[in-house]
């Protein structure tokens, strides 16, 4: 089974204190590509197209004139480390142990703006280009027509060489919207998350987020290989509602945040 998560804004740049061994990213040459295209732009472009402020624009202006398209370990950091958003929080990857992350470099990939696929343990460059950004391409108006094709013709390598004829997606609406799903080579399984509130179960964002990262934990933990399995995710308080799920929307339910 693979498995594919959103990536974060909020990156921790700091060195990995463990000893990985690192890969590099299989759509490099895409992600260069993009990086020229950003560089060319001003801190107001890049404010105005990424809707961020003055002071985030300098510094991802900044990221982006810098870029070059061999950088080492001494620049870069692990993906699954870099990102640090609450999918990230859930995810915990300085908790798993190295066979664990073994386990992940194969069965999970992080969807991104910029990398298009990213393994866990690929040396990437700190960033700031959200999937839904209207950056003009070769391909179109946006990344979306930059990547569509090209993240469904990777993903179908991945599912290819793991044998597997499932993608579990646990990737957001605005990311996973750069897969074509007709175009998968699997049946796409995806999770939800509801939690009690004012009288009713619903999706929060905020705790979403984190359950799609111990969701993807409790996989890498149990190295799960059967979609069934999934039913018996019980962390942070959920619990799978039989009632409320259909065969490719399992449904986990949740009384009192923990």
């Amino acid at each position: 089974m693979l498995m594919v998560v959103s990536p974060a804004k909020d990156l921790d740049t700091s060195p990995v204190s463990l000893k990985l061994t690192t890969t590099m990213p299989a759509l490099l040459p895409q992600a260069n590509e993009l990086a020229d295209i950003c560089k060319k732009l001003s801190p107001a472009e890049l404010g105005s197209l990424m809707h961020i402020s003055d002071k985030l624009a300098g510094l991802n202006a900044a990221r982006f004139s810098e870029w070059h398209p061999e950088y080492t370990a001494d620049e870069a950091k692990a993906a699954l480390f870099m990102f640090n958003g609450d999918v990230y929080q859930g995810l915990d990857a300085a908790s798993l142990s190295t066979k664990q992350l073994q386990y992940a470099q194969q069965h999970l990939r992080i969807l991104s703006g910029l990398y298009g696929v990213l393994r866990p343990l690929d040396l990437m460059l700190p960033y700031r280009l959200e999937m839904g950004t209207k950056l003009s391409n070769p391909a179109g108006k946006d990344l979306y027509a930059f990547w569509q094709q090209q993240i469904t013709d990777n993903l179908n390598v991945q599912l290819a060489e793991l044998k597997s004829e499932v993608l579990l997606n646990l990737a957001s609406q605005e990311y996973f919207k750069a897969v074509k799903p007709k175009g998968l080579q699997a049946k796409v399984i995806t999770p939800v998350f509801k939690d009690f509130k004012n009288g009713q179960y619903k999706i929060i964002s905020f705790f979403a987020k984190k359950a799609r990262g111990l969701m993807a934990r409790y996989v890498i933990q149990q190295q799960i290989t059967d979609p069934k399995a999934i039913t018996g995710f019980n962390l942070a308080g959920y619990h799978y509602s039989k009632d409320d799920s259909t065969a490719d929307k399992p449904v986990f339910l949740r009384q009192q945040p923990e």
